[in-house]
């Protein structure tokens, strides 16, 4: 078993990593991750979330926390719930003065952590980084400014590059985030909210080191609903703005139509234009309806009050014989399968 001068002192430094089927680069991140922080010198602890994967990550999880007992908890979900959903179960466990979130991909060089370990350690209170080099393809780089601007001209929020998951934040930043009971919120911009002094640093990327992102372009869409719903409601004004205008431009167009019937006569041109008006303010008013039903299905998910997520297991401290170890999750799972189906009758 191996161990760090200062792994009986309170961590320093909390690594929060959410897992979903990360068997393929597990291995890899284990090789690289607890070296970096090793070389700091300071207490840490890495909290890795596995967020209801179908693979071998939670073995491989399982592993790594009786090999490095004392700077390595696991909680395991009883099923997917979610990247943000496990990010927030990892603050509410994090021991550390300065907490870290870090994808389990590898796109994101453990090697980096030192770099905003120092920023923190200056005293900013929430690090950002920036992907210098990003490997995504030509399509997500593009769709990414587009969010970014869209961002920025709506909120207060202000993140150069909002798609990075390597950050830092304080203590009393995160004891914020914590306070919170949103269901759908995009933490990055939550934790932006609390910060007295933000600042942002350039990042390496790396390409994927194995398997494939999780991240859809559809769950990409709905996660920028949540940004775009969760800290302003711009697009609600605009919309309301532009019915105005069209409303006015409406009145406008009766008053010319009905000016060139007493002047002109019935005239039986123009039929077709004014179908396409018509099926263009159908179509807008259809948006509006679908904007309006995106903060209204918010307020829905929010007030049910239903758990963010339900733990199986969580795995900490003095390492389990194998047989006992395994027992003890499934016990877990079973009781929390229970409650939760118990949940669902009520």
């Amino acid at each position: 078993m191996q161990t760090t001068p200062q792994a009986n002192a309170r961590p320093y430094a909390s690594i929060v990593v959410p897992v979903f089927n990360e068997e393929a680069t597990l291995g890899a991140l284990f090789a690289r991750l607890y070296p970096a922080l090793d070389g700091l010198g300071l207490p840490y602890e890495c909290i890795f979330i596995d967020d209801g994967s179908r693979d071998r990550s939670v073995a491989l999880l399982r592993a790594q926390q009786q090999a490095r007992p004392l700077e390595t908890r696991v909680i395991i979900f009883q099923r997917n719930f979610g990247q943000h959903a496990a990010i927030l179960a990892g603050f509410e466990r994090a021991a550390g003065e300065v907490i870290i979130t870090l994808d389990a991909d590898l796109q994101n060089p453990p090697e980096e952590i030192p770099r905003l370990i120092d920023a923190a350690r200056a005293g900013h209170d929430y690090v950002g980084t920036i992907r210098r080099g990003r490997q995504d393809h030509w399509a997500r780089r593009a769709f990414s400014r587009v969010i970014n601007s869209m961002r920025d001209r709506t909120t207060q929020i202000r993140i150069s590059d909002q798609g990075c998951m390597l950050r830092a934040y304080s203590r009393a930043v995160i004891d914020a985030v914590n306070a919170c009971e949103e269901v759908n919120t995009f933490i990055p911009a939550l934790a932006y909210l609390f910060a007295r002094d933000p600042t942002e640093i350039e990042v390496a990327h790396e390409a994927r080191h194995a398997g494939r992102s999780k991240y859809s372009l559809y769950k990409l869409i709905r996660l920028n609903f949540d940004l775009m719903t969760g800290f302003t409601v711009v697009p609600l004004q605009l919309y309301s703005m532009l019915g105005m205008t069209i409303s006015l431009l409406s009145g406008l167009l009766v008053l010319w139509l009905a000016a060139r019937r007493l002047f002109l006569g019935p005239e039986a041109e123009g039929v077709f234009t004014l179908f396409g008006i018509v099926f263009f303010l159908v179509g807008l008013a259809l948006f509006g309806i679908g904007l309006i039903g995106e903060y209204v299905g918010r307020i829905y998910e929010q007030v049910r009050g239903r758990p963010r997520y339900l733990i199986a297991a969580v795995l900490e401290g003095e390492p389990a014989r194998p047989a006992e170890g395994e027992r003890e999750v499934a016990i877990a799972r079973d009781a929390a399968r229970a409650t939760a189906r118990e949940a669902s009758r009520v």
